[in-house]
């Protein structure tokens, strides 16, 4: 019988989709095993997503974080570098699904080298597809206001 006071691992997911009209099926259906998910639907933009913040709340020593991509933690590199800091400080490892396994090296040290160099590149690839989506938008709000046709939001003050 286990102690009192003595905790056992547990796997807790995150999914994140940057709008309510997205759908998370396939981010949960990949995140089946993990004991716990949480999920907010709202943009990767800011970490003030009332999910990922009960999630870190929620973490203690020797949980592992499940995400299915990087980029559901976080778009920007300083966002990222933050969240996962606060998933280390609470003795939690992060495990990205789409990342290489790093499994078959044995030397533990090369193993979190290798495995720091390829997140830190997917942090870069997280902040210039955010990049390209706001390219992409405003080339088609210029198109659009070319045309006549975006006229922009309502003033909400009148």
């Amino acid at each position: 019988m286990p102690k009192l006071g003595v905790w056992f691992m547990s796997k807790i997911g995150y999914a994140r989709v940057s709008s309510k009209e997205q759908n998370l099926d396939r981010q949960l259906e990949a995140l089946q095993s993990v004991s716990k998910v949480f999920s907010d639907k709202a943009s990767g933009q800011s970490t003030e997503r009332p999910q990922l913040q009960a999630m870190l709340d929620y973490l203690r020593e020797g949980d592992i974080v499940i995400v299915t991509e990087l980029d559901r933690l976080g778009r920007n590199n300083k966002d990222l570098t933050e969240i996962m800091n606060a998933i280390q400080q609470k003795g939690a490892t992060l495990e990205v699904l789409n990342l290489p396994s790093m499994n078959g090296i044995e030397d533990e040290n090369l193993r979190r080298l290798i495995n720091n160099l390829v997140v830190e590149l997917y942090k870069y690839q997280a902040e210039s597809e955010r990049k390209r989506i706001k390219e992409r938008q405003a080339q088609g709000i210029e198109l659009a206001k070319k045309k006549g046709r975006f006229t922009g939001r309502k003033s909400t003050f009148q």
